[in-house]
């Protein structure tokens, strides 16, 4: 029997089993990978909202790393939800000995609107993208990222393009924030080299959890060999899909659907 590609997750746990590790689990069991997680912050949280932040001692969560690695070992990374710039800081240096990919969700605020990163903590991004193998901001991160507002794809590329090469990784960057009937991604090389992705819009409120799941299915993809934009273009088809089976879970923006999802891929 072929062993399965090991996917860590570094990231906050979600209550609401919508966002976070649960939908990296998720994601990364249901592509064939094995998942393996380094809990950041415990949140209370649901479909409406954030009711609770409790982070994670810096040390715990560098002891979760440093467990798996030593004895599972790890094909790739996906880092999504940190609880301060002291922990970034610790990352950049700990994952800096760790040669596998990493693919870098810079989570900043909850879809529901809590803010999950403070000022202090995406100044750090910086940092830690320079350890990065894919970055996948979406467009306020973006914007955040490179003090741009970004209100068109044309500027969504100008600046994923000067990210790519000033942070010199490579940088997919996600449009659904932007207006109209087509959603546009694209993924940007430090070298310049751009693909485009152009799909219809998915008429959904419940879209909670995008974010980590895209971050988790592109690690998995590395994680099991593929280059990066084979793995983008799955995560994509992957994230539609349970976006299309999302079940309407709760009052407000809810989970995708992971239970359902074979309806609609492959």
């Amino acid at each position: 029997m072929t062993k399965p590609a090991r996917i860590l997750a570094i990231a906050g746990s979600d209550s609401g089993g919508g966002a976070g590790i649960q939908a990296d689990i998720k994601t990364i069991t249901m592509l064939g990978a094995h998942a393996m997680t380094a809990v950041t912050v415990i949140t209370a949280q649901n479909t409406i909202g954030v009711q609770a932040v409790e982070p994670v001692r810096i040390e715990s969560v560098l002891a979760q790393i440093d467990s798996v690695d030593s004895d599972i070992g790890i094909d790739a990374i996906k880092i999504g939800m940190l609880g301060s710039d002291e922990l970034v800081e610790a990352l950049v240096e700990r994952l800096g000995k760790i040669d596998v990919p990493i693919v870098f969700d810079p989570v900043m605020v909850a879809t529901s609107g809590s803010v999950l990163a403070d000022d202090a903590t995406i100044a750090a991004f910086h940092k830690l993208m320079r350890v990065a193998t894919i970055l996948t901001p979406n467009l306020p991160e973006l914007a955040r990222l490179t003090s741009s507002p970004l209100s068109s794809a044309y500027e969504m590329e100008r600046e994923a393009r000067r990210l790519a090469r000033d942070a010199d990784c490579i940088v997919l960057a996600k449009g659904g924030h932007l207006e109209g009937e087509l959603v546009t991604d694209i993924l940007v090389r430090p070298d310049g080299k751009v693909d485009r992705w152009k799909n219809s819009r998915i008429d959904t409120e419940h879209s909670h959890g995008t974010g980590c799941t895209l971050s988790s299915a592109l690690a998995t993809g590395l994680g099991q060999g593929m280059a990066p934009v084979e793995a983008a273009s799955r995560a994509r088809g992957f994230v539609r899909a349970a976006l299309k089976a999302a079940p309407g879970l709760g009052e407000g923006n809810g989970p995708l659907g992971f239970a359902d999802m074979r309806e609609f891929w492959p």
